[in-house]
């Protein structure tokens, strides 16, 4: 009973393929795993837009949506059909034709990420030797997309939005990529199914996850941070510096073309979310291994959502970087610490198992990060304020 709960999805999909017509049956086996993943995930985003601003609401003391629909979870509907309504406008001057492309460029780049994930034992939609580059190299897509938005636009705010967001997602893909790096060490594969299967194994009740290890702890750090700014999620953004440069790239969209813009960045956020749930966190596998009977699929979303509450959580909590500490934190903090990750992987594989591996291993990310925050903090010449009140 709890293998046909697990495999409930695969079971079905085998189902409606074998009863298809035989000449459709590889057309239907591809339609039967993109349409899920093109209904799922949208679902998700309209979720996670209402309790996002319920959840802001309550961390600053006011009420969220909860006029529209039963506690206010209609309001996605609302939006959506506002946005499908509004009046599109596009500037004389822009290339319009790029213009129309960006939003959807970057939509269908969000998409195709979720292609190479494992959300389920068996639940796939293409498992790929190199499934981890597939990952990096869709993820590159996005920058392109936001310099077209930019440059289309033939607005000075948009411009420069757009190449605030190329240089924030060019230097924190350095430290995002590096981080992955360790954990293909001590895989030995970039196969994405391959990462989660190595993880799936258990020592007592303990799983064999990369997170519980000294340099997994520190490298799923470093990822979650660079997937933050990457996604343009506070404290990193930036690109749509309200105060300085009015939307960012998206200044000159309206209508349901800005809607696709908002609607991107919610699928990447939950695209490197389920990356470093299946990097890290061991993707669809149990906690402990007494819960391997709770259906594979469900422990992946379970994760997938808590990740979503820390995002909204560290948005509601800390204020906005400026630029300049934007791109510090990256090569002169988040980079050396990376590639010291690396090596304490390295190291991990190397040594003998026991106290020694993860006292070494410890000690080395331990005394870096030390070494690299007083480095920086040094450099900055930071003395103590002294305040003078007029008399």
């Amino acid at each position: 009973m709890t293998e046909h709960l697990d495999q409930i999805f695969v079971i079905l999909k085998q189902w409606l393929v074998v009863h298809s017509p035989v000449a459709l049956q590889p057309a239907a086996s591809v339609l039967l795993t993109v349409i899920p993943i093109l209904i799922i995930f949208p679902l998700l985003f309209a979720v996670t837009t209402v309790l996002e601003r319920k959840g802001l609401a309550r961390i600053q003391n006011r009420y969220g949506p909860n006029r529209v629909g039963p506690y206010g979870f209609l309001q996605p509907l609302a939006d959506a059909l506002k946005s499908l309504t509004k009046e599109d406008i596009v500037p004389d001057a822009a290339d319009k034709a790029v213009h129309f492309a960006a939003p959807l460029l970057l939509v269908s780049a969000a998409f195709l990420a979720y292609a190479v994930l494992p959300i389920g034992r068996n639940m796939v939609a293409v498992n790929l030797d190199g499934g981890l580059l597939f990952f990096f190299a869709i993820g590159a897509i996005p920058e392109l997309a936001i310099f077209m938005a930019g440059w289309s636009s033939r607005n000075k705010y948009s411009m420069l939005g757009a190449m605030r967001a190329i240089a924030q997602m060019i230097s924190y893909e350095v430290p995002l990529i590096l981080s992955s790096i360790a954990v293909v060490m001590t895989a030995g594969t970039l196969s994405l199914v391959g990462i989660v299967e190595k993880q799936a194994r258990y020592s007592g009740v303990l799983p064999h996850w990369n997170v519980l290890t000294p340099w997994g702890f520190a490298g799923f750090l470093l990822f979650m941070v660079a997937a933050a700014a990457e996604v343009n999620r506070s404290p990193f953004d930036l690109p749509e510096g309200e105060s300085e440069i009015i939307g960012g790239y998206f200044t000159e969209y309206s209508g349901f073309k800005f809607a696709l813009f908002f609607l991107a960045e919610y699928l990447e956020m939950f695209a490197v979310s389920g990356l470093g749930i299946t990097l890290f966190l061991g993707g669809w596998s149990a906690p402990f291994s007494f819960l391997t009977w709770i259906p594979s699929w469900m422990w992946f979303f379970l994760k997938l959502l808590a990740f979503i509450a820390a995002f909204i959580w560290v948005r509601g909590t800390l204020p906005r970087l400026r630029m300049d500490q934007l791109m510090n934190m990256a090569w002169k903090l988040m980079l050396p610490m990376s590639l010291v990750v690396i090596f304490a992987a390295g190291l991990w594989r190397f040594l003998p198992e026991g106290i020694v591996r993860w006292t070494v291993c410890a000690v080395l990310i331990a005394v870096a990060y030390v070494l690299l925050a007083r480095a920086i903090a040094r450099g900055k010449g930071i003395s103590k304020r002294v305040y003078r009140f007029a008399e």
